[in-house]
């Protein structure tokens, strides 16, 4: 049977990865084997086009540049990573996958969110996630309390609030593939919240 495939989004700094750690360490503890990975950069290729997309020393990328620059990390992760694990089996729990580049590139760039769903289905062959995980929250009580922040990360007020906008309307969207989770609720709530989901979809496909 194909493995789930589960991703966590959200703005920068909303607790992203350790949301991906506790449940990997759950799922593992019920008997499933779990590939944890992330978007952008983990794959060789991927991590080069990561350093060009954030490294603050590359200087100005054209936002349809940058967009490309993702979509074609996507693709490489999926062909690379994701696909052959959910071929064999395996959950995948990942950081950040699609609506990162809508919400980034097409509501927060301002591109278009329909062309960057579009660009990034097609790099993706339309593989979809099982359940998406929002952590959502204010910017001003996440990314802007960082101080090393990369380029996209330093992209100002107003960017990230489009950001958080575009991944709340893909949630409405498609609420029954989407649970919003407040990023600053108490950390055992919002890790027994995802247990509990994901314990529904496991359910399902007993």
């Amino acid at each position: 049977m194909k493995g789930l495939f589960i991703v966590f989004e959200g703005g920068d700094g909303v607790g992203k990865t350790t949301q991906v750690r506790h449940l990997a360490e759950w799922l593992r503890e019920q008997g499933q084997q779990v590939l944890t990975t992330h978007e952008p950069g983990d794959t060789a290729v991927g991590l080069k086009l990561r350093q060009i997309v954030l490294d603050p020393a590359t200087g100005d990328v054209d936002p349809r540049a940058e967009a490309l620059l993702l979509a074609a990390d996507k693709a490489q992760h999926l062909f690379e990573k994701v696909n052959p694990a959910l071929a064999s089996g395996v959950t995948v729990v990942c950081d950040r996958y699609v609506d990162s580049m809508i919400a980034y590139q097409g509501v927060g760039r301002e591109l278009g969110a329909g062309e960057i769903a579009d660009l990034a289905r097609w790099a993706t062959a339309g593989v979809v996630p099982d359940l998406t995980i929002l952590m959502d929250v204010e910017p001003a009580q996440a990314v802007h309390r960082k101080t090393d922040r990369d380029r996209l990360e330093d992209a100002g007020a107003a960017f990230h609030q489009r950001v958080r906008r575009g991944y709340l309307a893909l949630a409405e969207a498609a609420p029954e593939r989407y649970l919003v989770l407040h990023a600053r609720d108490e950390l055992a709530s919002n890790v027994a919240a995802v247990r509990a989901r994901v314990a529904e979809l496991m359910a399902v496909r007993a």
